[in-house]
């Protein structure tokens, strides 16, 4: 198992009003209609092993056709693993640790991984945590999804808030090299507060469970 280190420390989308960027100043124009894409076209232009990038001629919902190149991907999990068991009031987090050749640098994260074609999006948030943390829960709370880049990137991330949890052997993948880190939950948010977490799943992760927590106290 990878080392551990421990260190103290109801609205709905439909009630919102969206008002065009032209008409902001004038409250009295009428809403457009939501409308669609068009796709004209669509050529695979590179297939990966993760992901898959798509040429595609859309007509925007404006009515201006665009070439748009997009990132087609399965989606992926996120997994905040909270143990309250010694302060409920402070709760440890599961943090991992590892070299992100894209970042050129060493991050700190929330456990994550992709959804396997034809694979349960919590079926992968268990396999997940325990391939890159060893750790199984018992109680499974979906917190939020959400698309990490849509201006580019068509994936679908989901957090999973895992609770009850216990300790077991990981199984990392042989490409992975993971160290986790076990923090209480204010000090992670000291972290955040600080700039010293630079992953936004991670910057979402925790702040959404820190939010309902102390609300919640």
């Amino acid at each position: 198992m990878a080392s551990l280190k421990k260190t103290p420390a109801k609205a709905s989308v439909t009630d919102i009003k969206t008002i065009p960027a032209k008409a902001a100043g004038d409250s009295k124009k009428p809403l457009k209609p939501s409308k669609k894409a068009v796709v004209l076209s669509s050529k695979l232009s590179f297939k990966g092993r993760i992901f898959n990038v798509f040429t595609d001629k859309v007509q925007e919902p404006n009515g201006t056709v665009n070439t748009r190149q997009l990132i087609r991907h399965n989606g992926s999990i996120v997994i905040l693993a909270v143990d309250a068991s010694t302060n409920p009031r402070d709760p440890d987090v599961i943090l991992i640790r590892q070299y992100r050749h894209a970042a050129g640098q060493y991050l700190l994260e929330l456990p994550a991984g992709r959804i396997e074609p034809g694979e349960k999006p919590l079926a992968a948030a268990k396999r997940e945590m325990i391939e890159e943390t060893g750790f199984r829960a018992k109680k499974w709370t979906l917190l939020t999804k959400y698309y990490a880049s849509p201006g580019f990137l068509g994936e679908w991330m989901q957090i999973y808030l895992a609770e009850d949890i216990k300790a077991g052997p990981a199984q990392p993948e042989g490409d992975e090299d993971i160290e986790l880190v076990r923090l209480p939950l204010s000090a992670a948010m000291a972290l955040v507060a600080t700039n010293q977490i630079h992953d936004g799943k991670t910057l979402i992760g925790l702040s959404l469970y820190a939010a309902a927590h102390n609300k919640s106290r």
